[in-house]
């Protein structure tokens, strides 16, 4: 079987001049790679950010909202996130066998590697 060919015309073959970039956006100037734009070093802000997510997670899953405290610290690439909730309630955010907070952590890393940081959470009751 052909994948190039020298005129794609009249033969069904497809032509695989230029492969298709599901990550680049066109341009003025033709296609750009839309994660060369990404920044190397860590955001400034990654650190709230972060503790915003686990303050929204944690908020959406136990009844006292107003006992929950989410502490951030970022130290140079990576932000460790505290976490702490009454004891009462510790059981939601933990899950059964943990899938809960493995989820919380799971979400916290991805948001984190989108800054270019390395994110921990900790849970405490």
């Amino acid at each position: 079987m052909h994948l190039h060919e020298s005129s794609g015309e009249g033969t069904g073959d497809p032509v695989a001049e230029d492969e298709y970039d599901p990550y680049a956006e066109e341009t003025d100037e033709g296609f750009v790679d839309r994660d060369s734009d990404l920044q190397s070093v860590p955001s400034a802000d990654a650190a709230e950010r972060l503790r915003g997510l686990v303050a929204y997670l944690a908020s959406n899953l136990i009844d006292n909202t107003k006992a929950i405290e989410v502490e951030a610290r970022q130290r140079g690439g990576s932000v460790f996130v505290s976490l702490r909730v009454p004891d009462e309630e510790l059981g939601k955010v933990i899950g059964r066998g943990g899938r809960i907070a493995r989820a919380m952590r799971t979400a916290l890393m991805i948001a984190g590697s989108r800054s270019n940081v390395r994110a921990s959470l900790d849970i405490e009751g």
